[in-house]
């Protein structure tokens, strides 16, 4: 096992140097990946806590595309030219960052990194942007400059690795990038060498957390200063923490209690807490699917990728402005006809629209109204040809009331519902028909009746009123709710208790890698009341959060589930309604 406090360090380490000019950068570059392989296979995991604790396991997780670029904007700025897809990660417990800490690494993705730090110390160093992104010049450009290079690796350092460079890391720094440019005659060639390693370094690609006795509660753990600005950041912000939070994490303030409340309202009034939301919805709602998402073109031909990148920004649109530029009860989010219009999406919501995004108002008698009937969530959940009921039902219990629902039989037989050409004209009489095979019926009473309600939008998310010719109708039921359409949906979603705990557990997770376990139910339990109390508002639930103490308290991963969970060590949950139908039909 690599040790993961002195990972810079060992990538840092020579034990001979190159003899000839050109071999240099080859040299450094070949070390660097060599570390960074032996890293990952090493299972990037950091040295175990002792004594047990309530909280979470510390993580030691891949960063994702979004979260390299934007730590390289705020720390080079946005005129640097990011050209990298890191590799995309397993969902766990609902929610990609989650399975950022088993992100698996291939040869070809350290090759993509490497090339990424190449790119980017090339710009960084290059004469368009030296002049303002170094800190210093050299006294003579075609030599060594250590007063310089150790003013620039020291601060570009501490903001990529998280953390002040020890002594040896930093001096390891400033001699390689005084032996480039040496030997290339050329400060700032050297200069780009040693940047390029400490970007490559296992501590900039993977956020490792570490743990500490906690002096209050004898016997536990909590996150130390370094790793807490990181959870904080990559939560809030969705990048790594800025000089002001890693100012605060040295003092010792970030872990007294009025230093991180200070913090965590500096980051909440923060433009870029946008960023960090943007990222926590996109999970939250699947975004990432679209990537795969592929409409028949001879049934759809006006939903293309444009349309869908479109539908992805209008519903982020409208969840950052209702929740944080008007502050708005989350629950509304569902039930709200203020929204965002663009021309990519006007032919799905048949209306005239210009170029660029305006906000616009749904009218009283529109059929649409809230985030379900969107055209993110109803062509996401919906197959290539066709609408489904199905799927539209068991997105809106998964995603949203964080209910999990069993997974068809293996024998099941689909033909029915996949053939919109049999002598059953709707999706409606299609379902009654496959509800009639036992086996099928219990799982699909807890999914069909609310995404038959959504069948008055198609598989593109345009409105209709008939199928095949034949009125649809859009009754249906919400755990023991009924209603007539969708905008009778959408309030009871907006109404069902199981919707704001939903959004807190999936906060929770988000914000410390999870998974959510039984002993984390009580909390969550306390928090979703809290949310309650402060009018579902979304700061208030992150500030509730990550000033608790369960945001940085820390654990030894569980050897096995406990009884009541399964085989990942969340709690599964299954809502009274879903059990008793389960029950009833033998299923």
């Amino acid at each position: 096992m690599v040790p993961t406090e002195n990972a810079l360090a060992l990538l840092l380490k020579r034990s001979s140097k190159p003899d000839s000019q050109c071999s240099v950068k080859a040299w450094l570059r070949g070390s660097a990946v060599s570390l960074l392989s032996a890293f990952i296979l090493a299972g990037c995991s950091g040295s175990e806590p002792e004594p047990e604790s309530a909280g979470t396991p510390p993580r030691a997780s891949l960063v994702s595309t979004a979260q390299y670029f934007n730590t390289l904007r705020y720390v080079f700025g946005s005129s640097i030219d990011l050209q990298v897809e890191f590799p995309p990660f397993e969902r766990k417990e609902g929610l990609l960052a989650n399975g950022a800490a088993i992100a698996g690494v291939s040869s070809s993705q350290l090759e993509q990194f490497q090339a990424a730090g190449t790119t980017v110390a090339a710009q960084v160093v290059g004469p368009t942007h030296r002049e303002f992104l170094l800190p210093c010049k050299p006294a003579n450009p075609k030599s060594a400059d250590e007063a310089c290079a150790t003013e620039f690796l020291s601060q570009t350092g501490r903001l990529l690795v998280r953390r002040p460079l020890t002594d040896t890391e930093l001096n390891t720094l400033v001699d390689n990038a005084g032996m480039g440019a040496d030997k290339l005659e050329d400060f700032y060639e050297g200069l780009e060498i040693a940047l390029e390693a400490l970007l490559l370094s296992p501590e900039v690609l993977f956020v490792v957390e570490h743990a500490e006795a906690d002096p209050d509660n004898p016997g536990q753990l909590r996150l130390d200063a370094y790793s807490l600005a990181s959870r904080l950041s990559y939560f809030l912000w969705d990048a790594a923490p800025d000089a002001e939070l890693l100012d605060a994490a040295e003092s010792g303030e970030l872990q007294t209690e009025s230093g991180l409340a200070r913090e965590v309202d500096r980051m909440l009034a923060s433009p870029r807490l946008v960023a960090g939301m943007r990222a926590f919805f996109g999970d939250m709602f699947h975004f990432s699917d679209f990537q795969t998402l592929a409409k028949d073109p001879t049934i759809y031909p006006n939903f293309t990728g444009v349309t869908a990148a479109a539908a992805q920004e209008q519903t982020l649109r409208t969840v950052i402005n209702h929740l944080l530029t008007e502050n708005k009860d989350y629950r509304d989010l569902f039930t709200t006809r203020d929204t965002f219009m663009t021309r990519e999406l006007a032919i799905q919501f048949d209306m005239p629209a210009g170029p660029g995004w305006v906000p616009y108002t749904l009218p009283a008698d529109s059929p649409r109204a809230g985030l379900l009937t969107q055209v993110s969530f109803l062509s996401l959940h919906s197959h290539p040809g066709r609408s489904s009921p199905t799927l539209r039902g068991m997105a809106l219990r998964e995603l949203l009331l964080c209910q999990v629902v069993p997974a068809a039989p293996a024998s099941v037989d689909f033909s029915v519902i996949n053939n919109p050409d049999s002598h059953y004209p709707t999706q409606r009489d299609r379902v009654n028909a496959h509800l009639e095979t036992p086996s099928c019926a219990g799982c699909h009473r807890i999914m069909d009746p609310i995404g038959l309600t959504l069948e008055s939008f198609d598989g593109e998310g345009r409105y209709r009123t008939t199928e095949n010719g034949v009125p649809i109708d859009t009754t249906g039921s919400l755990d023991g709710v009924e209603y007539s359409d969708a905008i009778g949906l959408a309030h009871a979603l907006r109404d069902n208790p199981g919707l704001p705990g939903c959004l807190v557990q999936r906060v929770f997770a988000y914000g410390t890698g999870g998974p959510v376990q039984q002993q984390d139910r009580a909390y969550l339990e306390h928090m979703t009341e809290a949310f309650k109390a402060e009018g579902y508002q979304l700061r208030d639930l992150l500030r509730s959060i990550v000033l608790s103490d369960a945001f940085a308290k820390i654990n030894e991963p569980q050897a096995s589930p406990p009884a009541g969970q399964n085989d990942e060590g969340h709690t599964a949950t299954l809502s009274p309604i879903i059990e008793e139908t389960l029950a009833a039909s033998g299923g």
